[in-house]
């Protein structure tokens, strides 16, 4: 049975990391997520908007996969925090048709961006 009003979205992203506890730091600093914990294992997040989960059940995956595009209304200001959080930037901040936006690498290797409107 779906969600009411959820049918055929991206309903959940989970990304299997090393240390849990770091990565909860980097998200919580870098972003100011919450999280749930399950146990020594498993870990969910929420940004606010949408739910994931940080798990060391398998190894990690950094290469391949999506891009998970994040949004901030001040591109330089998450720029900065994701530097101090200990994130890796990888492309600059940027132009692009309809906006503007940076790539990152967290703690364990994932390649994630940020973009902000024009």
């Amino acid at each position: 049975m779906s969600k009411q009003g959820h049918d055929r979205q991206i309903d959940y992203v989970e990304f299997n990391v090393a240390d849990i506890a770091r990565s909860k730091s980097f998200y919580g600093t870098a972003f100011g997520w919450s999280f749930t914990d399950y146990g020594p294992a498993y870990c969910e997040f929420n940004d606010g908007r949408l739910k994931g989960g940080l798990t060391t059940t398998a190894p990690v995956r950094a290469s391949g996969g999506p891009l998970v595009i994040l949004y901030a209304d001040d591109l330089e200001a998450v720029e900065a925090s994701v530097r101090r959080a200990g994130g890796e930037i990888r492309k600059p901040i940027f132009d692009f048709p309809g906006g503007r936006r940076f790539h990152f690498s967290d703690p364990d290797g994932y390649e994630l961006a940020v973009w902000s409107a024009a």
